[in-house]
């Protein structure tokens, strides 16, 4: 909701402030400009990029306007989850939680966590990484080297979306020039216009530079920057996975390995000690 008043702030406060000092809005109309500048931009932004990156632009753009993913609810889910694992391991072996990893989609443990279970990535990752404990790599420097890769991987792959968006934003004011530039060509054939007709083009040619730069600056730059702290906090939630496992394979015992977990949260996102640990003794393990 922040995201949508702040859209409409940036074209009141413009387009008030310019009428408020006389201006005409009629002047302002020049959708070929707007053809030049963001359909050029557009056109630009499928060539430097893959089909693959261009949707999740889209579904990046979508979601910035939606609530948070994984906020302090999902959060506290999720620390449940890692200490009902952490809890089975510790008193009935892993060997009880063989049939877990290899069968999430069946486990009595992930299915109380709705939210964590439909996550079929986090699953994916959770259960990679106690399938690595369970099949004997102990050694918690490597484990750690191992996650370190792929989340590294997994940021350039979040992250790839919004540098992507805002080189584009980068591009729009170098394209309103170019649509002024052209403005001004066309106001050169009429150059021997009268003076009230050469007034108007000339407007309409710089209406090109403050599209771009307006666009740039007003929109897509901030989109690209809303599409990234999104994606980062995303990522947040696997670094809580790992700082969980990690500390439990060094032999914290589950509810301080899950509050290891819990210190590394944002602010906003972040449980309280009580509140985890609340919620961690309402937890039921499987009977079998």
């Amino acid at each position: 909701m922040i995201k949508v008043i702040g859209n409409i702030g940036v074209i009141a406060c413009t387009l008030g402030g310019y009428v408020a000092m006389g201006g005409k809005l009629a002047v302002l109309n020049q959708p070929f400009e707007l053809v030049i500048i963001f359909g050029s931009a557009i056109m630009a932004y499928l060539v430097a990029n893959s089909v693959h990156t261009v949707k999740q632009s889209l579904t990046d753009l979508k979601q910035i306007y939606k609530k948070d993913k994984y906020g302090k609810d999902e959060y506290m889910e999720l620390l449940s989850m890692m200490y009902s694992v952490f809890k089975m391991a510790r008193t009935k072996g892993w060997l009880a939680l063989e049939n877990h990893i290899e069968n999430p989609e069946d486990s009595e443990i992930f299915q109380q966590f709705t939210t964590f279970y439909n996550d079929k990535r986090a699953v994916t990752f959770v259960c990679d990484y106690l399938r690595i404990i369970s099949l004997g790599s102990e050694n918690p420097h490597e484990l750690e080297a191992l996650m370190d890769a792929e989340l590294e991987t997994m940021e350039q792959e979040k992250m790839h979306t919004a540098h992507a968006i805002q080189t584009m934003a980068d591009g729009m004011p170098a394209l309103g020039i170019v649509a002024a530039v052209l403005g001004v060509i066309k106001t050169m054939g009429s150059i021997t216009e009268p003076p009230e007709i050469l007034g108007k083009l000339i407007g309409g040619a710089l209406v090109g530079t403050f599209l771009g730069v307006w666009l740039s600056y007003g929109f897509i730059g901030p989109m690209a920057n809303a599409v990234a702290e999104r994606n980062q906090a995303e990522l947040k939630y696997y670094h809580c996975i790992k700082v969980c496992i990690l500390a439990f394979l060094q032999g914290a015992a589950p509810q301080v390995a899950v509050e290891f977990g819990r210190k590394i949260l944002l602010h906003d996102t972040q449980p309280t000690f009580l509140e985890v640990e609340e919620a961690t003794q309402n937890v039921q393990l499987p009977k079998a």
